[in-house]
């Protein structure tokens, strides 16, 4: 017998590989393909798909956002409306709200993406991307970017339609 629900089942794609914890609630047009594992008390919302990545519990996620293989979230995050991650690591307790792409990046706990934030990952020279690390309590304004490779460390804010490029030290 399942422990999570299914809003709609005929409209919902769940590979036979994906495992779903206890108390999660999974909307209409949503796909978990591939080796997907996800924890408890989740909500995945409609038009979301998740590959081949591992979700922790008490996640908020969608509409329509889109987890790519090779990622990791942690618990207690709110990933939002069209937001794109891949090969990325989210600890606990962050906020990427909406319309944002997070790629090959590590953001540790506490922090806040703003709407619209990407993370430019790929140098353009031999298809090397690059990766992009966010210390504890990093506060990224919307519609920045963030070109990688980049450090920003602890406590750090990043004003709104900000570009950059290079490390930033905490506080």
């Amino acid at each position: 017998m399942k422990k999570y629900k299914v809003m709609d089942e005929k409209n919902t794609y769940i590979d036979s590989t994906v495992q779903i914890g206890e108390n999660t609630i999974i909307y209409p047009g949503v796909s978990l393909r591939g080796n997907c594992v996800i924890g408890d008390n989740n909500i995945i919302d409609s038009y979301t798909i998740i590959e081949d990545s591992v979700i922790g519990s008490n996640n908020k996620i969608g509409p329509s956002a889109h987890i790519h293989s090779n990622s990791q979230i942690g618990s207690n995050n709110v990933i939002g409306n069209f937001v794109e991650i891949k090969s990325s690591i989210l600890q606990d307790d962050i906020k990427v709200k909406h319309l944002s792409y997070v790629g090959d990046a590590l953001i540790h706990s506490h922090c806040n993406i703003g709407a619209g934030v990407v993370f430019a990952n790929y140098n353009g020279f031999g298809a090397k991307k690059e990766k992009t690390e966010l210390f504890e309590y990093v506060f990224i304004g919307s519609n920045s970017v963030l070109v990688a490779p980049l450090k920003i460390k602890e406590n750090s804010v990043v004003a709104a339609s900000s570009t950059i490029t290079e490390d930033i030290p905490p506080f």
